[in-house]
């Protein structure tokens, strides 16, 4: 019908084919403009989880960062979310973090530990939380044969070192 109203108006029509050209353009050209300054925020937000002093177990263990979000609604709050791959029998050493974790078990099993509580074994499809400062004493893939996979979520001060290895 718009197209007829155009045409009756002596307009050309505009075609529902060239606007999402257009449309395709203009958003690639925005995403390739903003892309270079996005990966580099969210690589300085995620780089302290990459960081470590020391070996952490399986040569196979991986922190990927996934994305990182100023939180609008709270000002100075940043979600960070992360996958970690551990190889088997991979963990990570002793640590805390600045903020709220939760933790989402997506391969394996993952053996977990919060200072004062105890060992706990969560599978896939389970997940558990830690509270800002809390002592992660055990962080590890539960088997020594088959790998293991979560997903954190962390809500934590913005510019915060999200993670701190204990000695």
């Amino acid at each position: 019908m718009s197209a007829t109203f155009a045409a009756s108006l002596g307009q050309t029509p505009i075609r529902p084919l060239h606007l999402a050209v257009i449309a395709g353009l203009a958003c690639a050209f925005v995403i390739g403009k903003a892309l270079p300054s996005t990966m580099d925020a969210i690589s300085a937000a995620i780089a302290p989880l990459c960081a470590s002093s020391s070996p952490t177990g399986s040569t196979l263990d991986v922190v990927e960062p996934i994305g990182s979000y100023a939180l609008p609604n709270v000002p100075g709050k940043r979600v960070t979310i992360v996958r970690v791959f551990y190889g088997p029998g991979g963990f990570t050493r002793a640590h805390r973090h600045a903020g709220s974790v939760t933790a989402y078990v997506t391969r394996g099993e993952i053996r977990s530990q919060l200072g004062g509580g105890p060992v706990e074994t969560f599978k896939v499809g389970q997940s558990f939380f830690e509270p800002p400062g809390a002592t992660h004493l055990v962080s590890a893939n539960a088997s020594n044969t088959e790998p293991a996979e979560l997903i954190a979520v962390f809500v934590a001060d913005e510019g915060a070192q999200l993670t701190t290895f204990l000695d």
